[in-house]
């Protein structure tokens, strides 16, 4: 046997393991990929979605669907032939791992964080919708988040009002981290809250964290509202980009009338308490996701328009947006002509 036989004899089981290797090995990357949508006028398990007490409530025919994007856990590992098989697939992306996550961000950091951002945006979505429509709003400091397993698990729940804690007046959510910070370890703390309409105290004892001082909830602001509306859309779903959708979702149910006029109309957008719509990640993908579910209107984040302007859209409208006002107006003319002129993402270019 010659040496070069014996060299491509050798060459090939390392020439695999190489392959092996490379496409087993997890690479820093994230694939965002079309998600479900959800009609937020629809309901859930037999519960519509948008629940109003308190209030006359319309529910007309017509879909207002929110949108989602699946992507990669941060402590799922991605492999090459999965990156591959998303960059070719026109509907997918590929980002840097660093791009979307802070570094050693786990897969409970995620979720906790898309929580606290799904139960704020329902919030400031349900204050626009109201102020929209003349009610008054007030704003309170109220729990985002309770997690489980620390000392509040059980007693304190989302959406509480934080009215004082260790006998300290709550303003801001920092009064609550601050009141924490100073109330000594292992002896209860009173916390009174207001739990719909009722005002309670609560004993939670502090405990140390890995250094640091915990009672396990993120406070944040919310709101009092004349009514009682709530937004029921799961622990399956997180994050701040329905906010726009629910917050027309709630006017639609607190007004006469189909805002949709029967059609389908899909969007997605972050919403401040003050009307101001903003952007979200994967808007390709949510794109997509609508013209699959045959919406034949989306409303896209004015800083989103960049992004939005590179998809093909033959089958759906896309509306530019950047206040409710404008996702509204946007709405109410398409239902009326599909054909009529809307602000486009073009004027930006």
């Amino acid at each position: 046997m010659s040496q070069r036989t014996l060299a491509g004899l050798l060459a090939v089981p390392l020439l695999i393991a190489l392959w092996v290797v490379a496409l087993t090995a997890p690479l820093p990357y994230v694939t965002y990929k079309p998600g479900l949508t959800v009609d937020v006028l629809a309901e859930e398990g037999g519960e519509e979605i948008v629940e109003v007490d308190g209030q006359q409530a319309y529910r007309d025919e017509g879909e207002l669907r929110m949108t989602t994007v699946y992507v990669t856990q941060p402590q799922t590992d991605v492999h090459l032939l999965e990156l591959l098989e998303s960059w070719a697939d026109g509907e997918e992306a590929v980002y840097p791992y660093d791009a979307v996550y802070a570094p050693d961000t786990t897969d409970e950091d995620s979720d906790t964080e898309a929580s606290v951002q799904m139960v704020s945006s329902q919030d400031s979505a349900i204050a626009v919708a109201l102020k929209a429509l003349g009610h008054d709003v007030q704003p309170v400091v109220e729990v985002l988040h309770v997690a489980k397993g620390l000392p509040s698990d059980g007693r304190l729940k989302v959406r509480d009002v934080l009215l004082s804690v260790g006998g300290h007046p709550i303003e801001t959510p920092q009064d609550v981290v601050d009141a924490v910070d100073e109330a000594p370890v292992g002896e209860p703390l009173s916390f009174v809250v207001r739990r719909r309409g009722e005002e309670r105290t609560i004993q939670v004892t502090p405990r140390m964290v890995d250094g640091d001082k915990r009672v396990g909830i993120s406070p944040g602001p919310g709101f009092t509202f004349p009514f009682q509306v709530r937004v029921d859309i799961g622990d399956q779903i997180g994050g701040p980009s329905a906010g726009l959708m629910f917050s027309l979702a709630i006017y639609d149910t607190l007004t006469p009338g189909s805002l949709t006029d029967g059609k389908v109309v899909a969007g997605s957008g972050t919403i401040t308490p003050e009307g101001q719509v903003g952007p979200i990640g994967g808007i390709q993908q949510k794109i997509a996701g609508a013209a699959n579910a045959d919406a034949g209107l989306f409303l896209v984040p004015a800083d989103n328009c960049d992004e939005a302007s590179r998809v093909e859209t033959d089958d759906i409208r896309l509306a530019r947006v950047a206040t409710f006002d404008e996702a509204l107006a946007a709405v109410e003319a398409w239902v009326d002509d599909p054909d009529a002129d809307l602000p486009t993402c073009k004027e930006d270019q």
